[in-house]
């Protein structure tokens, strides 16, 4: 960072004279004490603990000073709300490096995109982006603050729990251009319905300048919150941006644009990922990034963990591992991709689907309604996994014979579930999980892997 206690002072409005410390410089700011490290500012929030009990902490571990909500014998800060304050901060950094923002959200895709277009903006420009899921009121500023100081792109991913989330961080960081990748059922259990999540969504225009730029899906849900100020491009068939010629193999996409000269090769299975890609393409084109770079940054990615990834059991099985989070609209977008990919010879496909959270008063209905993406042409068996899998699995015997599909009901079967897979799992088999990251299937998939 190329900040001073002075400068950071003014920036936040600290109430309090720092006197002989104003010109020290600050290499980083931590909300974890155990992080900081020598010049570091220390930011106390307030969770479980109160951050504010961890100062003498911070300076043990060479703090040079602290954010904080009350006098104290230590070099500081003082500020009415130390998160507010990080917040601020972040907003002046963003205009004291002059860097250009390009913001991301949706229901589903919103962190591969987020890595697809720093891929293909790296190519040609310093580019920074959100680390993991620091995607929240927290998780932005912190990015924005850890950036390299010589960053010239800043890619930052915008999650939302409730309604007026996006908009606090839009507001914050001021995109020049903004994608909302699709909207699904996420939270429904805090919006209610998927016009609400289109509301929140949508609220990613809040803080764009007149001249930003908004990329969006062709979905007659958002319609009502289109912005008037902003420039729209509509992505889907028939409309401003969209692909052509597109085909899919078991790990590998490959497709071309209204926009490009040139096809893209995509080392990832499921169409959803080509929407990804043609997207992060165009923002490329946006940011004249040559179509030379854009087909080459997305012939190599560099993902997030724990998306769409094939990998291999111990015993040889093909592993289509979809485990860090699950709604209704992600589970069938990946059932209908597992569903079309052919089979290994003389192997069986099989879906082991866990829980969805966050659905809402409705989540039994939603889960039910998975069967229409479960046909027994296409998938062998099914294993169902948690509470509320429960609906899914009356449905699923409807449609699957006996001893073609298995349910474990709670959380504590994870092991014995996996030890069933195991007993059952052949070395040609495709096996396909997804379910929200708090159901551990990434220990199933970790377990596939190095049992033998």
């Amino acid at each position: 960072m190329k900040l001073t206690l002075h400068e950071i002072a003014q920036a936040v409005g600290a109430k309090n004279d720092i006197g002989i410390y104003k010109d020290a410089a600050v290499h980083a700011i931590e909300f974890d004490s155990r992080k900081i490290e020598t010049g570091d500012l220390f930011l106390p929030l307030k969770g479980e603990r109160d951050g504010h009990d961890f100062i003498p902490m911070a300076f043990e571990n060479g703090a040079v000073a602290t954010f904080s909500e009350k006098t104290i014998d230590l070099p500081h800060l003082l500020v009415d709300d130390c998160l507010l304050a990080f917040q601020k901060l972040a907003q002046y950094y963003l205009t004291k490096m002059r860097v250009d923002v390009i913001a991301v959200t949706g229901s589903n895709g919103k962190t591969t995109t987020k890595d697809m277009i720093a891929s293909v903006l790296a190519t040609t420009y310093k580019t920074y982006k959100t680390q993991g899921n620091y995607n929240n009121e927290i998780g932005l500023p912190y990015t924005v603050l850890h950036m390299p100081d010589d960053s010239e792109k800043i890619v930052l991913e915008m999650g939302q729990d409730h309604l007026g989330d996006i908009a606090l961080l839009s507001r914050l960081a001021h995109p020049h251009i903004a994608i909302v990748t699709l909207i699904g059922e996420a939270h429904l259990e805090f919006f209610g319905s998927r016009e609400k999540i289109a509301e929140g969504k949508m609220q990613i225009t809040e803080g764009m300048d007149s001249d930003g730029i908004l990329i969006a899906p062709a979905d007659k849900i958002i319609n009502a919150y289109l912005p008037d100020n902003q420039k729209v491009i509509r992505f889907g068939p028939n409309e401003e941006i969209f692909m052509t010629e597109l085909t899919e193999t078991k790990d590998s996409l490959h497709f071309k644009t209204n926009f490009l000269n040139t096809e893209i090769h995509l080392p990832l299975p499921g169409r959803y990922n080509a929407t990804n890609a043609m997207i992060a393409s165009y923002v490329g084109k946006l940011s004249a990034v040559s179509e030379k770079h854009i087909k080459e940054a997305l012939a190599h990615l560099d993902l997030t963990g724990n998306r769409t990834e094939w990998k291999k059991a111990a015993n040889g099985a093909d592993i289509l591992s979809d485990v860090y989070n699950a709604n209704p609209t992600a589970m069938r977008l990946i059932l209908k991709t597992f569903s079309t990919i052919p089979r290994n010879k003389s192997g069986q496909k099989i879906a082991v689907l866990a829980d969805m959270k966050e659905l809402g008063e409705k989540e039994l209905e939603w889960h039910g309604a998975i069967v229409d993406s479960l046909d027994p042409d296409q998938i062998d068996r099914v294993i169902l996994f948690g509470p509320l899998m429960k609906a899914l699995a009356a449905e699923v015997a409807k449609r699957y014979p006996q001893g073609k599909w298995q349910y474990f009901e709670t959380l504590d079967q994870l092991d014995i579930m996996t030890e069933c897979i195991k007993e059952e799992l052949g070395k040609n088999d495709q096996i396909l999980l997804k379910g929200s990251h708090s159901m551990h299937l990434n220990k199933v998939v970790e377990s596939l892997e190095k049992y033998s």
